[in-house]
């Protein structure tokens, strides 16, 4: 698929270490524009962005001067987005565990159905840590739940393509959503306001501290914040009601017979 000027990528990154150089060149040999958000990092990485942006065609470097978090870092990609006219913007982690070579079968998608989400669901290999699947299938039940079983088959994963205007919208609308809990708050309020999910398999890569490999999750801070969040969406889901009826009509409705 040729890359289209109205489909971008954004690579969000917070002291990535050499991997976000890893990850931005082989993005790039398969996709363009892409914008890379530094959130507040101070480990070296950030030279190397500059760096690679100065040498490299249709990558752009914002930068923020403090650490504000996942979500702030995509709204800000998501802003951009919206200067440039994209339409459709592609979330790619920066810490290694996605294959660029899925970006061009997931942006197909999202131009077959322009109107949805599409959502990465993870393949994951003998390196997955066993805590982190648990933990996934726990908040994935919630995440269910919140939607009236609305198709969302993993609420974590950072590979996603979402349609600009909606998900811009949605993120600016709320205060939360801009830590871990970034990617469970905006893909069960888009499904709330009538945008449908698409789920695509994907490998899942966790690289060890030997290879470059960085994780920032805390997991007491934010099991506690992704818990919060799923009591705060759950007692919006009761108030949606009527409408998630609707929407899980119609998607028994769209189920072959």
């Amino acid at each position: 698929m040729t890359p289209d000027p109205r489909r971008g990528v954004i690579i969000p990154s917070y002291n990535s270490g050499p991997l976000l150089e890893t990850t931005v060149r082989a993005v790039l040999d398969i996709w363009s524009p892409v914008v890379c958000v530094l959130d507040g990092s101070a480990d070296g990485s950030e030279k190397i962005a500059w760096a690679s942006a100065m040498q490299k065609d249709h990558l752009q470097v914002l930068s923020h001067p403090t650490n504000r978090g996942k979500g702030a870092a995509v709204l800000s990609g998501l802003e951009f987005a919206r200067s440039e006219g994209w339409t459709h913007a592609a979330v790619f982690d920066a810490d290694g565990q996605h294959e660029s070579s899925d970006l061009p079968r997931f942006m197909a998608a999202s131009r077959l159905h322009p109107e949805a989400m599409i959502l990465g669901r993870p393949v994951f290999g003998p390196d997955a840590p066993a805590v982190r699947v648990v933990g996934r299938r726990i908040g994935n039940w919630f995440a269910n739940l919140e939607t009236w079983w609305g198709g969302i088959h993993d609420s974590l994963f950072g590979l996603r393509v979402y349609p600009v205007g909606p998900a811009w919208e949605t993120l600016r609308a709320i205060r939360g959503g801009r830590r871990f809990d970034f990617d469970t708050q905006l893909v069960v309020r888009l499904y709330w306001r009538g945008v449908p999910p698409v789920n695509l398999p994907t490998r899942v890569h966790y690289h060890s501290a030997d290879c470059g490999g960085i994780s920032h999750f805390d997991y007491l801070r934010d099991n506690l914040l992704l818990a919060r969040s799923h009591a705060g969406l759950l007692l919006e889901s009761f108030l949606l009601a009527p409408r998630l009826a609707r929407y899980r009509r119609r998607r028994c409705l769209a189920i072959p017979s």
